[in-house]
């Protein structure tokens, strides 16, 4: 069992005004971590409670786990002095209510301070507190489209793809969460609070970091390529087996070498369409055929332990049926339990680090219920 009281986070207490995905991650992981989250929802609880589909229920039971709920309707004077209350007896506030919502609410930058002069505020929006698309609505899907990401995800000849999962969120939620541990340490030293304003399209530009340095030092565009990295090759390259696939990676000049002998054709390695990584990427196609030949007798878990042993990069491509009973996965107890609020129990992910001694919650936590706390506040 966790030791709560030797949480990084024991004794904050974390206001989350947040629906979704990004602040309501960011306030798991800081509840992972120790932290007493009280989930303030309006009438009839947040959006992912409300809408009838499996994608809303993951996305609640995935980020909610310990939290206590408040139900509170801000337009209602009683309800608003209820949350002033509330925010003042806080040392972090983390909100995506669009720009200028709380504002109009009471609770600009300085009566925040006012309230509680060592208040930790992390607000998320789609676009940003500034510019013309200040107030839109943003969601995962429109970051990544504006972002540029969807255009360089997909085949060459297809239209532009989201990627399999909502990474601008997860990616936010956990640089929120980076902001309120920076807040936190440079609190204690200043005693001083924050006011920080995060948003989806900056983080996701930012995650694009090396493809913005590229564009700018190739001078090429940045396209659609589908498997396989751009400038590289092989690398991020998918290869058939006999009962599925795996992705190699052999683009260092030692790993190429390694590359051609673990397949039994060192030969490969002075072919004239492969001798350069230039060259390697101008032929891919021929490149991964001739791979591929080599590897169509071996299944791909032996594929990928023959090229591991060879010191080539190597790893199966697996559905999720196979990765939560992977032995890695289990091993290193990447699932924990979590329970929803009728007391059912799934698996959900855990921090992804380890500390000794434990810096998060381990134990199953359950879902709150609709406005469950609130009889904590009187």
């Amino acid at each position: 069992m966790t030791d709560e009281v030797d949480l990084p986070l024991a004794g904050v207490r974390v206001v989350e005004i947040g629906q979704l995905i990004a602040i309501p991650s960011a306030g798991q992981q800081l509840s992972d971590l120790g932290a007493e989250v009280i989930k303030l929802e309006p009438p009839g609880g947040e959006p992912a409670r409300q809408i009838d589909a499996d994608y809303a229920r993951g996305i609640f039971y995935g980020y909610n786990r310990g939290k206590r709920s408040i139900c509170l309707d801000l337009k209602d004077s009683a309800d608003l002095q209820r949350a002033r209350d509330l925010i003042a007896s806080s040392d972090i506030l983390l909100h995506n209510l669009r720009p200028g919502t709380l504002d109009r609410l009471g609770f600009s930058s300085a009566e925040l301070q006012r309230l509680r002069p060592e208040i930790i505020a992390v607000s998320v929006s789609g676009y940003g507190a500034e510019g013309p698309s200040a107030t839109r609505a943003g969601l995962d899907i429109a970051a990544q489209a504006e972002s540029g990401l969807m255009s360089v995800t997909g085949e060459a000849d297809s239209p532009p793809q989201r990627v399999g999962a909502p990474v601008i969120d997860h990616a936010t939620s956990y640089v929120v969460a980076q902001a309120v541990l920076a807040a936190l340490l440079r609190r204690e030293r200043t005693g001083k609070g924050s006011s920080v304003r995060v948003s989806l399209l900056d983080v996701a530009i930012h995650l694009q970091t090396a493809n913005w340095i590229e564009w700018q030092v190739s001078g090429k565009p940045m396209i659609r390529k589908g498997n396989g990295q751009p400038s590289v090759a092989p690398a991020a390259d998918v290869f058939r087996a006999v009962d599925g696939e795996l992705v190699i990676s052999g683009y260092q000049p030692r790993a190429w070498i390694e590359l051609c002998k673990a397949i039994d054709l060192p030969e490969l390695a002075d072919d004239p369409r492969f001798t350069t990584n230039a060259l390697r990427v101008e032929n891919r196609v021929d490149l991964v055929a001739t791979i591929e030949k080599q590897l169509c007798h071996r299944s791909a878990a032996e594929a990928v332990e023959h090229l591991t042993a060879a010191g080539v990069v190597a790893a199966l491509v697996r559905d999720y049926d196979q990765v939560i009973c992977a032995d890695d996965v289990v091993a290193n107890r990447s699932f924990i339990p979590g329970t929803n609020e009728h007391g059912e129990q799934y698996l959900t992910p855990a921090m992804p680090y380890r500390a000794e001694p434990p810096m998060a919650r381990t134990d199953p936590s359950q879902v709150p219920a609709l406005n469950e706390w609130a009889s904590s506040m009187g």
